[in-house]
């Protein structure tokens, strides 16, 4: 997954603030050192999966977002166990995700091959400005974390699919960590660079 899709919405960007308050959350009492945290996130996947979502890795990211800006404005979630409210979060996800697949398909009238495609210069113009911008703003981010951070989450977020999965399992072992261990560390990197990214585009 290239890195300038981790922060194709800056509504999905937390605090680090969040994330450390979903990762107390999810622990529930007992320090689990963000293996509470995967272990949500992978059923999350799953359950994704499970309802051939295409996107389930992004859905997954969408629902703990949710859930860890719920607890950076409330500060609490009374609802337990965790998983349940991540569950009931995770429907809502689900719901939209299946409205936004049928607009896809909604068609407001026939289509001809022949047709020429509508071009809007102005807005195209816009367009490229706006993801210029951005990825200045994400190249800025990058240079600012130390070049060990750096390099592994520009690793941890390449490819995807198999290759995915086998780039992160090179890395841990060359890094001599477990795959857990490697996680929590890439969330936690990203977490700063969404941090400093949405800094940025904010502005002074």
């Amino acid at each position: 997954m290239p890195l300038e899709h981790i922060l194709e919405h800056e509504e999905n960007v937390l605090s680090q603030l969040a994330f450390n308050r979903l990762l107390e959350w999810l622990d529930d009492g007992v320090e689990s050192h963000g293996e509470a945290y995967l272990e949500m996130r992978r059923r999350l996947v799953a359950y994704f999966d499970r309802r051939n979502r295409t996107s389930a890795d992004e859905l997954a990211d969408e629902t703990l977002n949710r859930v860890a800006r719920t607890l950076a404005t409330a500060g609490t979630i009374a609802v337990t166990p965790p998983a349940r409210y991540c569950y009931v979060v995770a429907r809502f996800v689900l719901l939209e995700d299946f409205r936004r697949e049928r607009a896809q398909f909604r068609v407001e009238r026939p289509w001809n091959p022949e047709d020429p495609p509508a071009h809007h210069p102005v807005a195209d113009q816009e367009g490229a400005a706006a993801i210029e911008n951005r990825l200045e703003c994400l190249d800025g981010c990058l240079r600012a974390l130390k070049p060990d951070q750096r390099e592994l989450v520009l690793e941890y977020y390449r490819d995807t699919g198999r290759r995915k999965i086998e780039r992160r399992r090179d890395l841990a072992a060359r890094l001599g960590i477990s795959m857990n261990a490697l996680g929590i560390r890439a969330c936690r990197i990203r977490a700063t660079l969404e941090a400093c990214f949405n800094a940025a585009r904010k502005g002074p």
